[in-house]
């Protein structure tokens, strides 16, 4: 049970965003196939297409919250030291704890009038609080992300904790990617000037 916990809480964004991406494919591929191979338009797929689009926009606010990867302009925070960092953190996760509480019960407003409508999408006739819910479900789970988050920095504030909340996560593997390639094209321009000298002297002979 611990582990199913675990697991749900480390990947549940990543596997749901990832089997959307999955199906968005897939129906796509078969669109495209039964177009142009078996000259038949589906008239369902662009529109279960863009209900999973939509649903992963939503999820991927969680899952950036979780990794810490929103964006950001963090020169000044970068100026105090780690307690001080976290500080500010702290007031930042609260500002935005406070904001997507108090965009949940407008969600639910939402998504109850979309019930009560007994709205369909023209093409596949789904019940549109299918989509409507993504809102509602996705603004939940990102302030429990935060609130997760904010747990975090207040251990940081009070020494309990040694490790950035942000190590290990994906912006330090994009960081890390980033120099590679940087490494990467100093190498190939290096290579290049040398084969030009090469065949500059080549010339002069």
């Amino acid at each position: 049970m611990k582990k199913a916990i675990h697991w749900l809480d480390e990947y549940f964004e990543e596997f749901l965003m990832v089997l959307f991406l999955a199906a968005m494919t897939i129906i796509m591929g078969i669109q495209v196939f039964s177009r142009y191979i078996l000259g038949i338009s589906l008239s369902w797929s662009e529109e279960i297409t863009r209900y999973l689009f939509i649903w992963s926009a939503f999820l991927s606010v969680s899952l950036c919250t979780k990794k810490c990867i929103s964006i950001k302009i963090d020169q000044f925070i970068q100026l105090f030291p780690k307690r001080g960092k976290s500080l500010f953190k702290l007031l930042n996760l609260t500002i935005e704890f406070i904001f997507f509480v108090y965009l949940i019960p407008f969600s639910f407003i939402y998504l109850r009038s979309t019930v009560e409508s007994g709205q369909v999408s023209p093409a596949m006739g789904l019940p549109m609080y299918y989509v409507q819910s993504a809102p509602f479900i996705c603004f939940i789970i990102t302030a429990f992300r935060i609130a997760q988050r904010w747990v975090g920095e207040w251990k940081m504030v009070l020494n309990k904790e040694n490790k950035s909340l942000e190590e290990g996560n994906i912006a330090s593997v994009i960081e890390e990617a980033v120099l590679e390639d940087t490494y990467r094209e100093k190498e190939l321009a290096e290579e290049l000037e040398d084969i030009q000298n090469v065949t500059k002297d080549r010339k002069e002979k």
